[in-house]
């Protein structure tokens, strides 16, 4: 089992947040040599400059694939990602801008489709979580940047993405564990990941026959700036414990779900959720 490193007490004032302050660093770096598995592939990464979307970055390249990395605006993560993917011998292009506006996602679609000719995989895991201290005082314009970060780039990034999608293509949707047992605290952010989870299901019954296969991924506690971007230091201390694995995920064991899923390895997979969450058992 991966070493657990303990987690100090920390915050930042800002969603997203980012990973170069974060201590311990999360750890992306793929655990096996590439066998090719994305060879020829292109990606579409949202929020792909950190956290789990960095970790599926470096992964996917190391696969084969060429990548779009879309993000908001934490522009030196997005730069070390980047690196990190030439690193491994591949190429990304770097776009920045708000998806949740509709032209923005067409915009990342489109300079994906100018750097490297085609599109064969869409990543809809760009995200913003905020805390809910009282539901009672959850204002309007938090709880719609939630949902435009969530669940209408998203919609906006898949209905840009698919004229592009050949037969074979897949699209990946993040959603969370809290979309399946809820967060008191988290309410929004629980309700926007029940969206991204139909949402997921949905087009797979629309697509899987026309060759594009939709799942998900449910990703459980993993130590990503979404943590101290969201939740004061104090309980940012031994974040993850809690699972019956008793630790975070880091955001290298979450990578590869996605792998799996854009693989032809996932090729009898359409409409499902895949569970990286530390033990917790939910309904699937």
């Amino acid at each position: 089992m991966p070493d657990s490193p303990k987690i100090p007490p920390q915050h930042q004032d800002r969603m997203p947040a980012m990973e170069a302050p974060m201590e311990p660093a999360p750890d992306f770096a793929p655990r096996h040599p590439g066998t090719g598995k994305l060879a020829g592939k292109v990606a579409l990464i949202t929020g792909g400059d950190s956290g789990i979307g960095r970790a599926i970055s470096v992964l996917f390249a190391r696969e084969g694939a060429q990548l779009g990395i879309a993000y908001l605006d934490e522009h030196d993560d997005a730069a070390e990602t980047k690196r990190l993917v030439e690193a491994e011998g591949s190429k990304a292009v770097a776009i920045p801008g708000d998806l949740g506006r509709k032209e923005q996602c067409v915009h990342a679609v489109e300079k994906t489709l100018e750097a490297f000719g085609r599109l064969d995989i869409l990543i809809n895991h760009a995200a913003q979580q905020y805390m809910d201290a009282d539901f009672t005082e959850l204002d309007e314009a938090t709880l719609r940047r939630s949902f435009d970060s969530n669940v209408m780039s998203y919609v906006f990034c898949t209905q840009a993405a698919l004229p592009h999608l050949p037969q074979g293509g897949s699209i990946i949707c993040t959603s969370s564990v809290n979309a399946y047992k809820g967060n008191a605290a988290l309410i929004a952010y629980s309700a926007t990941r029940g969206a991204s989870l139909a949402f997921a299901r949905a087009m797979a019954q629309l697509l899987t026959p026309r060759g594009i296969r939709v799942n998900a991924v449910a990703p459980g506690p993993v130590w990503t700036p979404f943590i101290p971007g969201t939740f004061p230091a104090e309980k940012v201390e031994d974040f993850g414990s809690h699972v019956p694995m008793g630790r975070p995920g880091q955001p290298w064991e979450i990578a590869t779900a996605y792998l799996f899923l854009a693989s032809d390895d996932g090729s009898y997979y359409s409409g499902q959720c895949l569970h990286p969450n530390g033990g917790v058992i939910v309904n699937a």
